[in-house]
């Protein structure tokens, strides 16, 4: 099983060059097809880069070499897994650190847990995850019907910018599930959002090409930003410590297993960064397919119907919400919603008939497989009942989006989303707006690479 999600190219590139610093490259390319490097110096990164982004790259890469290819970073060689088979035999159901934690913690400069120490805390996210669902159930109804509020308000023909308004909604449910009632104030929700915007963008770039280190103005922001969110946590690390409060957050799980504060710390600010990121774009893509699709969002409404009346979502409720959970499984699906990972091999392995040595970077090419159309007939067709087939859910569960291989912010994501969808299915219809055309961009999490629009129409 995979157990990692995906990093963006430039968390790969960071990873690479990690690995360049930490182990001597192998220049042995083992007989797996793939391409020579185009300059000495930079590998085959130029054509990374002429393709748009390393996902487009793996496309071409796995059209031309087949599931099993290589390519070179630099002087290192890089073997890339592009089919389901593949990744199933190279995966290990033992190893279920949680990836977002063992990318965001070094370049943060946190402390990164591996071995037993990882499964352990990954095990703790997620029973920090369920308690705080359990606890905050309410609460994400409440945000949900406020921004339904907000959209039925306005005229049939105003366009509704999505994007926007669904990071908004998220920043308010990671922050007040995660931090508690402080995020109640939005001004503070802005606050947070702001130095969030500005530390996700250096992650994604300045690290990159060097020039957060080149700019002392950008700098200095990113530190700031870091200390805020960091000092945010401190506050509230002292205010619930050895305290019993009503609302049980997601910090609250840490603080009772007798973590550091530190590691307390740590373990918040990386699940707010990613529960934002990644809860926001499940819910905007979601919300954009199905303003695509009228069939498939009446179907959704009256499953909604059936098993909701016009109560709202409950824990007890969700497992019955079955077409709900394929809609957003295919949510994750069509957008490719996390499509690159990568790990180092830690002992020399083996995929088909290729040996893979010891400290060879291998990269898991999932936004080529979620649109392989040997798995997922039409694949470029956003279609739910794809996933009424055992064996497509199994695909899904086997690639880590779905089953006990969910990471914790994902998991808390699709919770999220249901909610969102529940609340505004069952008072508004969403419509595309026509003249519109939504292109990805494809990073650590994908997203649509400009504003998406929407327009609303109240349900008679």
């Amino acid at each position: 099983m995979l157990d990692f999600v995906i990093f963006a190219v430039t968390f790969l590139l960071l990873l690479v060059g990690a690995v360049l610093y930490l182990y001597p490259a192998s220049r042995t390319a083992l007989g797996i097809p793939g391409l020579t490097p185009t300059e000495e110096k930079d590998g085959n990164l130029p054509d990374i880069v002429n393709r748009g982004g390393l996902h487009d790259f793996l496309v071409a890469l796995h059209e031309r070499y087949g599931a099993a290819a290589s390519f070179w970073f630099g002087r290192r060689l890089v073997v890339s897994l592009g089919s389901l088979e593949l990744l199933q035999q190279h995966s290990n159901p033992n190893r279920t650190m949680d990836p977002f934690e063992t990318v965001l913690k070094p370049l943060l400069g946190y402390h990164a847990s591996d071995g037993t120490e990882g499964i352990v805390r990954k095990k703790m996210h997620e029973t920090a995850v369920s308690k705080t669902l359990q606890s905050n159930i309410s609460l994400l109804n409440k945000l949900a019907d406020e921004l339904v509020d907000k959209w039925a308000s306005y005229p049939a023909s105003q366009h509704v910018p999505l994007c926007q308004h669904l990071l908004g909604f998220a920043m308010k449910a990671v922050t007040q599930t995660t931090m508690g009632s402080r995020f109640i104030e939005d001004r503070e929700v802005i606050e947070f959002r702001k130095n969030h915007d500005t530390i996700w963008s250096e992650i994604g770039k300045g690290f990159l090409d060097g020039s957060l280190e080149k700019s002392s103005t950008r700098k200095a922001q990113y530190e700031k930003a870091v200390m805020y969110v960091e000092t945010v946590m401190k506050d509230i690390i002292k205010e619930r410590k050895g305290t019993s409060c009503p609302q049980h957050i997601f910090m609250d799980t840490l603080l009772q297993a007798n973590l550091s504060e530190r590691q307390v710390l740590e373990d918040s600010v990386i699940f707010s960064l990613v529960g934002c990121i990644i809860t926001a774009n499940l819910c905007s893509w979601a919300v954009y397919f199905l303003s695509t699709v009228e069939d498939i969002q009446e179907e959704l409404h009256r499953e909604l119907e059936e098993v909701l009346g016009q109560g709202p979502v409950t824990l007890d409720k969700l497992e019955q919400l079955r077409f709900c959970r394929r809609v957003l499984h295919e949510t994750v699906r069509t957008a490719k919603l996390t499509p690159v990972a990568a790990r180092v091999q830690e002992l020399e392995g083996r995929v088909d008939q290729h040996v893979i040595p010891k400290e060879t970077l291998v990269i898991y090419a999932l936004g080529v497989v979620l649109q392989d159309a040997a798995i997922w007939p039409l694949p470029y067709r956003f279609d739910p009942h794809r996933f009424d087939e055992e064996s497509e859910r199994k695909s899904l569960s086997l690639l880590g989006f779905s089953g006990s291989q969910e990471c914790p912010e994902l998991r808390f994501a699709y919770v999220v989303a249901t909610v969102l969808l529940c609340s505004l299915l069952n008072r508004l219809k969403i419509c595309q707006v026509s003249s519109q055309v939504v292109e990805t961009k494809c990073e650590l999490v994908s997203s649509p690479k400009e504003e998406a629009w929407i327009s609303v129409s109240r349900r008679s």
